[in-house]
């Protein structure tokens, strides 16, 4: 795997463990120069551009939950799919999620599976998220999870 590459998987990893852990502006600095696409093709109220508007996306749909100040999520990232184009500072990646929550309400269990669809870019010698477009492939119980 090249340099590059292995950046950009440590960035999917870093997405993952900064949500697990409640730091949602961690979360939204990731995306910087970037933006989510909740929904492929979506219209304009269905992309959240920079860190603002990401932080509030997720201050809006995720439950924190008091006591850890966390989600009490695992998201695993896997068969993470990258290729690299060195010379244009351009990177695709496709990947897979699966979530796993446990609350004092809640058994430990899968809650929702799923799909990333990644680009990304080189600014100055650091990998940025582009665009990240999320599907979910299966939902479980997701009302210890999300907000909405």
């Amino acid at each position: 795997m090249t340099d590059s590459a292995r950046a950009i998987e440590n960035l999917l990893y870093t997405y993952a463990d900064r949500i697990d852990r409640g730091d949602l502006d961690g979360v939204a600095e990731l995306f910087a120069h970037g933006r989510i696409h909740g929904v492929e093709g979506g219209g304009p109220e269905t992309v959240f551009e920079g860190p603002e508007r990401v932080r509030a996306l997720y201050g809006r749909t995720t439950r924190i939950h008091d006591d850890t100040g966390t989600p009490k999520t695992k998201h695993l990232t896997t068969n993470a799919i990258i290729e690299v184009d060195d010379e244009a500072g351009t990177a695709t990646a496709q990947s897979s999620y699966l979530v796993t929550q446990a609350t004092a309400g809640l058994p430990l269990q899968v809650i929702v599976t799923g799909r990333y669809r990644d680009t990304f870019h080189r600014i100055d010698g650091r990998w940025w998220f582009d665009t990240r477009t999320m599907y979910v492939d299966q939902t479980g119980e997701l009302s210890h999870h999300l907000l909405t």
